[in-house]
């Protein structure tokens, strides 16, 4: 037994290697061993976490390290040029798509990193002009657009 020590509630997140995951399913899922006895023998916060492992096993997911072991993925947000944009992108494609890593050099968000990959693949460099609040001109609209515009303009003066 631990004591009234394991009574307190633990102030801090466990770190769980992917291995001792691993290790923590196959016992319970042998049948030697119940949720209780495999929570013990691995050290695990709860009865709860190893029944996630369970079903994360079971839908054929990874299970990864967690806890203090991994970085963090959010970065504060940063204006970024279109140069720097298209430099991210080739960088993280070069890295075979290593998000996390392109997140943590160019100190960007995981998010920014995928959508910027992403919309180079589809669309290459032009893709990733920044392209909000910027109307296109008469010139430059397809023939559906102009009538699409033509209609929300006699919306708004049907409406007035």
């Amino acid at each position: 037994m631990a004591g009234v020590e394991s009574l307190e509630r633990s102030k801090c997140h466990k770190f769980y290697p992917a291995e001792l995951k691993y290790a923590a399913v196959k016992d319970f899922l042998s049948g030697r061993y119940t949720q209780r006895e495999v929570s013990r023998k691995y050290k695990i916060s709860s009865k709860s976490v190893l029944m996630k492992w369970v079903e994360l096993y079971n839908g054929h997911k990874t299970l990864k390290d967690s806890g203090r072991g991994r970085n963090r993925l959010m970065t504060k947000r940063k204006n970024v040029s279109l140069e720097e944009r298209i430099k991210i992108a080739k960088d993280c494609l070069a890295h075979g798509k290593d998000y996390a890593r392109s997140m943590e050099i160019h100190q960007v968000s995981y998010q920014q990193v995928y959508q910027w990959v992403k919309k180079y693949q589809e669309g290459g460099e032009e893709a990733l002009k920044d392209t909000r609040g910027k109307r296109k001109t008469e010139e430059e609209l397809t023939p559906e657009e102009k009538i699409q515009r033509e209609n929300k303009r006699l919306e708004q003066e049907n409406e007035r």
